[in-house]
Parts: C-alpha cells; structure tokens; sequence
C-alpha cells in the first residue's frame, strides 16, 4: 500500500543529447519493453549505450575484463560483432538488470525515470551489487531523493575512483531525480 511518499510519475527529459524519448521507442515485442515499457526501455538504452559506449572488437575495460559490444562481458566473445548484434545484446541483456531491479524494488514500476536509472546502474555494477546497495534499500524504505543521491557512492572500479564513473553517476543521479 502507498505510503504517500512516493513520488509522482512524470515525463522523462535528462537523457544523453541524441536521445529523444517522444520519437524512440524500444521494439514493443522485446523483454525489455514488456517489462518497462516502450519508452522506458528506449530511453535505457539510449542511456547505457551512451556510457557504455560500443566496441565491435573485443578488448579489455579498466580492470582487465574482456568486454565487447556494450559493456557486455557474459559468454564467449568472438572476434567481432555488427551493429545490428551489439544492439540486439544489449536490448536483450538490459531485460536481465531491469527485472532483477524490479523485483527487488518492485515500488519502482511505472516510474520510468527511476527504473532507467536503477537498471543502468545495475547493469554497470552487477544485480548482487544492486541488491545489497544503499540505492536498492533507501528505495525500499520510501526515501527516493536519498536512494538517487547514492548514485554518486558507486565511482570506483579495481578500488579507485574513475572520473568516467563519477560522470555516469551524476547522470543516473539527474535521471533519477526527475519527477521526484
């Protein structure tokens, strides 16, 4: 039952400068628009494919993992991917971060901005993360401005901080707080 602390759906407007949300639409029979929404899931992968950025050729991230496409690192890379396959994986891999995100905070459905928010971090710092974070229980408690101003704890990778992290964050932070 709402606790009347929840914040308001509204529209999404902070997203990387290419992506606007009333024109782009996530296929609707996907994973990831069954689960979000059409414009939700537009607009997350407008977000992670952003920051993620995209590589075609496999190569390894800052910590030395093997990574390719978008940020992918799950199953056996090959020597190289089309667009049309980056793509395909990353729409297909978000599904695997929002659902795990929405089970865990399942207040978060229908709020668009959060969810895209919730689900690129997951999908940067893993679901285990996730679920055990900061973000992921101030959520639960109703403390929404406090859960989108944790964001900005998650910057480091291999124990250091990375300025490239400190950038997403600050944008999943200004994504979350819409609305609120």
């Amino acid at each position: 039952m709402p606790s009347g602390n929840e914040p308001q759906r509204s529209p999404l407007s902070v997203y990387p400068s290419d992506f606007d949300p009333g024109k782009a639409r996530a296929p609707g029979g996907s994973r990831l628009a069954k689960l979000v929404g059409g414009a939700a899931a537009a607009a997350l992968i407008a977000t992670v494919g952003t920051w993620e950025g995209k590589s075609n050729v496999p190569y390894r991230d800052v910590v030395g993992v093997l990574t390719w496409c978008y940020g992918e690192t799950q199953g056996n890379a090959k020597a190289r991917y089309t667009d049309a396959e980056c793509k395909a994986m990353l729409e297909d891999r978000l599904a695997d971060y929002a659902g795990p995100v929405l089970k865990r905070n399942p207040e978060l459905r229908g709020h668009d901005s959060q969810i895209v928010a919730t689900s690129s971090l997951a999908y940067n710092i893993g679901v285990a993360n996730y679920n055990r974070s900061s973000v992921a229980r101030l959520f639960s408690a109703g403390r929404w401005r406090e859960a989108c101003d944790a964001f900005l704890k998650w910057n480091r990778a291999g124990g250091r901080e990375i300025a490239g992290l400190t950038n997403r964050r600050r944008a999943e932070r200004a994504i979350c707080l819409k609305g609120l």
